[in-house]
């Protein structure tokens, strides 16, 4: 085994919350190591597929046999192809199980930023609508924290990843600090008007997401506009949109203060008995499987929510027999997911004289309406729409002959309007994550089995979720409307949090409103799995807040030497 140097703060975790831990603590003079279990990927360097027409990869999508051996899960995901398989892991390398008649899914990218280059962009503030829904209806702990807490945060992170949007002034759906949004098309903007025409508690926007549409000279260093090549899954050269390679890891490195490891897995974190705090951590090299010891005064972890809930099972000792910084007994438990069944596509007639420039990498929304000042339906929660139109393009396996076939082959088809529902779940404690004692991976650590499930409660609401989408695609002008369900699977949103929760009382919780475990004082954790609740909105601008919010919190406690 070899014993490293110390160093004042460790990240586990070099994805979008670790970059930000990065950021905060080697900004504020603090030597800070990131563990990254993947590999190293350079910002425009290691993006070799960015540059590729579709037509350069042999498989133009991603059904060739070894994906289907090799990523058999991963390949589910909406923005896997040939292009992006790159960045998502090998099923066969990192298993996991589930529960027969409950299937779930889990994408991973392990890597620099993590599945910061892959994600959906989305970014949205949580009001205090979805701060205290639990307290409101009784399912799950009430948020130690209130929008007046982290609204800062949220400004903070705006203006330094860059979010384009729209402000709606809607108490439920907060306005931020955004760029110009990307513009909507003519389809789009009549839609927005027949459905904002007929329902005065519906809003049809621009979605808010991490890209950069117009920036000023000087800002965003090393960053340039966005091109429009709805290209994102495969890293953007020009660092448009918001990923940890582009943004918060650069200014993490310009300090100096920053070293970090790749092909390195966290086996355990050290935890000193006598001093009720975690010294340091274990951790396993990925091609060798040598071990290693890094020690630090200060540990965050941001590994995602299912792996660092499962090295705080792994840590178990003495004290923590049921998994470290777990007095509670609710480590592993309450794990939510939104659910993303409901889509409706149709054909929108009338705009054959309309087309537009370049593929926007940004849906719309239709923000939530249900459920919002008080509990009107038979279901608790509340869910949202995203979608937009796009005109089909030029189609070249058409049949025919002649001159009016080649006049057909140089026209775009039709205008086709798609939406599709984020629906909020409730936290059950028996929706759970656990570690598999007789099966491990290849460097001998348990294997994961999530056992979660949606129940009576998001089944209501995919039905409302269902008659509503049908609705609206009619109220904006559609004809033979069809609006399909799928069933609904735990994971397959990419949003699973809730395993490591934030609370008041460190009987119900694993962390205090600062995301410190309540058990051990210099022990932090910022990714999903400390949310106590999930909105129908994406997660990942919160949990960024979150992160610099503990940073700070713990800067000052370290510099008082209270750390």
């Amino acid at each position: 085994m070899n014993i490293k140097k110390q160093y004042e703060v460790i990240v586990v975790g070099g994805g979008m919350t670790g970059s930000w831990a990065a950021k905060e603590f080697t900004e504020k003079g603090f030597e800070t190591l990131v563990i990254e279990r993947g590999k190293e990927v350079e910002h425009i360097k290691d993006y070799s597929t960015t540059y590729n027409a579709p037509w350069d990869f042999k498989y133009r999508d991603y059904d060739s046999k070894e994906v289907k051996e090799e990523q058999y899960m991963q390949r589910l995901k909406y923005n896997f192809d040939a292009s992006s398989k790159q960045f998502y892991v090998n099923d066969k390398e990192h298993p996991m199980e589930t529960v027969k008649g409950k299937p779930s899914r889990w994408f991973r990218g392990f890597q620099t930023g993590g599945k910061s280059l892959i994600w959906g962009k989305g970014v949205y503030r949580y009001s205090d609508y979805d701060f205290e829904r639990n307290k409101n209806d009784g399912n799950g702990i009430d948020w130690p924290i209130r929008y007046k807490d982290i609204e800062k945060w949220y400004d903070y992170i705006e203006e330094f990843i860059g979010v384009c949007g729209t402000n709606e002034d809607l108490d439920h759906y907060p306005d931020g600090k955004y760029l110009p949004p990307f513009e909507m098309n003519a389809v789009e903007k009549a839609a927005k008007k027949r459905l904002e025409d007929h329902y005065k508690d519906r809003v049809f926007a621009p979605n808010r997401v991490a890209h950069l549409t117009k920036i000023k000279p000087g800002t965003f260093k090393g960053r340039s506009e966005c091109m429009s090549r709805d290209m994102c899954h495969t890293g953007c050269p020009f660092g448009a949109y918001f990923s940890s390679n582009s943004s918060t890891f650069p200014a993490a490195k310009l300090t100096g203060k920053l070293t970090m490891v790749h092909n390195t897995i966290v086996d355990t974190l050290i935890y000193d008995e006598t001093k009720s705090r975690v010294t340091g951590v274990k951790v396993i090299d990925a091609n060798t499987n040598e071990t290693t010891e890094y020690y630090a005064r200060v540990i965050f972890l941001c590994a995602s929510t299912l792996l660092s809930t499962s090295i705080l099972m792994r840590s178990k000792n003495d004290t923590f027999p049921n998994g470290l910084a777990n007095s509670s007994g609710v480590l592993g438990h309450y794990l939510i997911d939104n659910h993303k069944t409901v889509v409706g596509t149709v054909v929108m007639e009338g705009f054959d004289d309309k087309y537009y420039k370049g593929f926007r990498p940004a849906d719309l929304v239709i923000t939530s309406f249900r459920n919002i000042k008080k509990q009107e339906k038979d279901f608790y929660r509340s869910y949202g729409f995203w979608g937009g139109a796009r005109r089909v393009g030029i189609n070249p396996n058409q049949i025919g002959i002649g001159k009016k076939f080649k006049e057909k082959l140089t026209k775009p088809g039709d205008w086709v309007m798609r939406i599709y529902g984020f629906g909020e779940s409730i936290p059950y404690y028996d929706n759970k994550i656990e570690l598999l004692e007789g099966k491990k991976n290849k460097w001998g650590l348990q294997i994961v089995k999530i056992d979660a499930e949606f129940k009576e409660n998001e089944l209501k609401m995919i039905k409302d979720m269902k008659e509503q989408a049908q609705e609206m695609l009619e109220v904006m002008g559609l004809k033979d409307v069809k609006v399909t369900e799928s069933i609904p699977i735990v994971g397959n949103s990419s949003h699973m949090v809730g395993t490591a929760r934030m609370g008041k009382n460190s009987k119900t919780s694993v962390l205090n409103s600062f995301n410190q475990c309540h058990d051990i004082t210099n022990l932090f954790i910022t990714d999903g799995s400390c949310m106590p609740s999930l909105s129908y909105k994406s997660p990942s601008l919160t949990i960024m807040a979150l992160t610099a919010r503990a940073c700070d919190f713990a800067v000052k406690k370290m510099k008082k030497g209270e750390l």
